[in-house]
């Protein structure tokens, strides 16, 4: 049985048209906060405007490949990266973060989860779309690692991104979510039960880019290098982001 694809959009309305000096950041969900509060960080201190536009890493990407006009792409993991970057459609992209991967419960719930075979005893748990979504593609290799995939996947939701994985456990509409430890940092009646051993699944990295199609290629740089700097590692830092290569 197919995990069941839940549609539950956060993030809506991609809104294309943008002033002549304002850039557009397409990143991943999982960013949304970090991103935000950068963006306006940035705009105070360069007087320049960066607009960001959140959806699943997926998305955006098919986004780029229709001609949207994006000018920056943060991804949640490598792969949709380098898939962009093969058609040609970023420059030169760079590790910027790194997540960790954590399963949450109701805050009113009292199940215990300490491992991965704990999941086998829910009845509903809510990931990212596994054949898309990065958040749902890490779930599955790590319980796919631990032999019990075909076993969960019949309890799976598939969302069309972590953050409508996270609402169905905010909503009560699930027994647990597999989402970011990021994500669980803003839920709103949600806790985290466990979080994933490192070692069970590959190293999650946000990478980040420019867009080839960019008009505002200067602009682009100067925001990516500040995605880089002292002031904007601390905002992800404190949102629950690790620092890549470091």
């Amino acid at each position: 049985m197919k995990a069941t694809l839940l549609r539950t959009t956060l993030f809506v309305g991609l809104g294309w048209i943008a002033r002549a000096d304002e850039i557009r950041v397409a990143a991943a969900a999982s960013l949304a906060e970090a991103v935000t509060e950068i963006s306006a960080a940035y705009e105070k201190e360069h007087g320049e405007k960066a607009t960001p536009v959140f959806a699943g890493s997926n998305v955006l990407a098919r986004q780029l490949e229709e001609g949207a006009p994006l000018d920056v792409f943060i991804s949640a993991d490598e792969a949709t990266m380098e898939k962009m970057l093969k058609a040609k459609l970023v420059k030169e992209p760079t590790p910027l973060l790194t997540n960790a991967l954590v399963v949450v419960i109701p805050t009113d719930s009292s199940a215990t989860v300490s491992s991965a075979e704990d999941l086998l005893k829910l009845k509903r748990i809510s990931i990212g779309d596994p054949a898309a979504v990065p958040a749902g593609v890490y779930a599955k290799t790590w319980l796919t690692k631990a032999g019990l995939w075909e076993q969960v996947e019949p309890k799976c939701m598939a969302s069309e991104n972590v953050r409508a994985a996270l609402a169905a456990v905010d909503s009560g509409n699930v027994d647990a979510a597999i989402v970011y430890k990021t994500d669980a940092a803003v839920a709103k009646k949600a806790k985290v039960a466990w979080t994933v051993p490192d070692d069970a699944l590959p190293p999650i990295i946000y990478p980040l880019a420019v867009c080839t199609g960019t008009k505002h290629e200067e602009e682009a740089k100067r925001f990516t290098a500040f995605l880089k700097s002292e002031k904007a590692r601390a905002i992800f830092k404190a949102r629950g982001f690790g620092i890549a290569g470091k």
